[in-house]
């Protein structure tokens, strides 16, 4: 974060100061240097400390902590008198990190010609900002959450890593109901936003799809004048969301009227290829072979998506695309492929799942099975948060496992029993569909069932842990 003294961070989020021992007025002084940070373990020197109640612990047990660890000062909810620390007193320690992270974003822009670009979507956003950060990083300090930092405290955390030398922040805002990407969207203002997919990921939690696409299309609302959006044509739920929007818009997808327009996918174990037609070219050179190291159709429309907005940016297109070719990976678990013993190949998908997704990764599963005739393993755990649809969506993934004609379907977790008995339920089925109870206990059993040469798929949401059955069939460390 920009350095700040204690006293204009305690104006800037509406908290009143206090100090053990030092007394109120001689801390306002006090610079915060560092970094911004809910867990203890993360304070270094300089760091201001948020004390966030949790569900499972919270953050005021951990001052101390953060003291000994450098934090120059935390924020809290109520007073602890007995850690000697300047401390910023506020109602709400989430509702404060959002109001420091809107402020700090407003002052570096006002400062700098810093870009922001907001990446929602019920799929591809962890992989969208990967991409752009990849991208976007070749011309200058790029700022990108790590892992899923999306939610109400972990984007205005990636929010605060930004100084006056960052050129570029890449917000991914996640859904967590109504009014939640808009309470995100507020503080980060995109000046590009990205709409990937409206899915059935968190429909049991928001009460349908219709929902969902209500809740994304609430990053439009909070768009500078000049902002641009970056849109999936081939989304029926996205196309609506901006039909009586004025907004600059520019189209990614597979149809013809795209302004980033993709066709002739093909799939390999080495990665995915497709051709890019980009909007009018001065040169005439408009259409490219795109050949990505990261597996699955699916991701393309990410790359599109990627490639629009750093186009929109101004970014050479030779750098646009070299950047993509070359980024070895979309994240640890997701597509990850893995070389495991007796010539099996392991896709790990695990580190989340939604129905949209596991459709994309079994059919991506079916694809290669097809191209290379090696048979294929779909290894399915638990998709979560689908409240309602969750009997229905599980059953229809084992039913599609079968249509797909996969040589055998693994269920992993009572969680994920509906996928077998889907899968046993649809018609003839010439291949074989298990189910392994335990999560803990199916590595031997999964073995037992693997032949030489097979290609693997792990697919669950985290919270099924199945990426670390994953890593454990490949022989790879946690």
């Amino acid at each position: 974060m920009i350095s700040l003294s204690i006293g204009h961070i305690a104006q800037l989020v509406s908290g009143r100061l206090f100090a053990p021992t030092l007394g109120d007025s001689n801390i306002a002084q006090l610079v915060v240097t560092g970094s911004v940070e809910t867990d203890s373990r993360l304070v270094s020197a300089g760091a201001l400390f948020i004390a966030k109640p949790g569900e499972v612990t919270d953050g005021h047990n951990f001052v101390q902590a953060a003291k000994d660890a450098g934090a120059v000062a935390a924020v809290v909810e109520r007073e602890i008198s007995s850690v000697d620390l300047p401390q910023i007193v506020v109602t709400d320690a989430v509702a404060a990190l959002g109001l420091l992270a809107k402020a700090v974003l407003a002052l570096v822009r006002a400062e700098t010609g810093l870009k922001v670009i907001g990446v929602t979507g019920s799929n591809g956003k962890t992989t969208t900002k990967n991409m752009l950060r990849a991208i976007l990083s070749r011309g200058g300090k790029t700022i990108a959450p790590i892992e899923s930092y999306n939610n109400e405290v972990g984007a205005p955390i990636s929010v605060l890593k930004i100084d006056r030398e960052t050129r570029y922040l890449v917000a991914e805002l996640g859904a967590g109901g109504p009014g939640s990407i808009a309470y995100l969207a507020d503080i980060t203002r995109p000046d590009i936003a990205v709409e990937l997919k409206v899915g059935m990921a968190h429909a049991g939690e928001f009460g349908g799809i219709e929902t969902t696409a209500a809740i994304k299309a609430e990053l439009l609302d909070y768009l500078p004048a000049d902002a641009t959006a970056v849109l999936n044509l081939d989304d029926s739920y996205v196309r609506e969301m901006v039909a009586n929007r004025e907004l600059k818009k520019v189209w990614f997808g597979t149809a013809q009227d795209a302004d980033y327009q993709a066709s002739g996918h093909q799939l390999s174990l080495d990665g995915t290829s497709f051709d890019l037609r980009w909007p009018e070219d001065p040169t005439g050179q408009n259409t490219q072979r795109v050949t990505l190291k990261i597996l699955g159709e699916h991701h393309v429309m990410n790359a599109l998506a990627s490639i629009a907005v750093a186009d929109s940016l101004g970014v050479a297109r030779d750098q646009i695309i070299a950047a993509l070719e070359e980024l070895p990976l979309a994240e640890r678990w997701r597509m990850q492929v893995l070389q495991a013993p007796n010539q099996v190949t392991v896709i790990n998908d695990a580190y989340n799942a939604s129905p949209d997704s596991t459709k994309a990764a079994l059919q991506t599963l079916a694809q290669l099975g097809r191209s290379t005739g090696r048979r294929t393993v779909a290894i399915i755990g638990e998709m979560a948060e689908l409240g309602e649809f969750s009997r229905l969506e599980h059953d229809a993934i084992g039913r599609l496992c079968v249509r797909l004609n996969l040589g055998l379907v693994i269920a992993v977790g009572a969680g994920a029993h509906l996928v077998y008995m889907g899968a046993t339920q649809e018609g003839s089925y010439s291949g074989e569909a298990q189910f392994l109870e335990s999560v803990d206990t199916a590595l031997a059993g999964v073995r037992e069932m693997l032949r030489s040469g097979d290609i693997v798929l792990v697919k669950s949401s985290k919270s099924a842990n199945l990426r670390h059955l994953g890593d454990a069939l490949a022989e790879v460390n946690a």
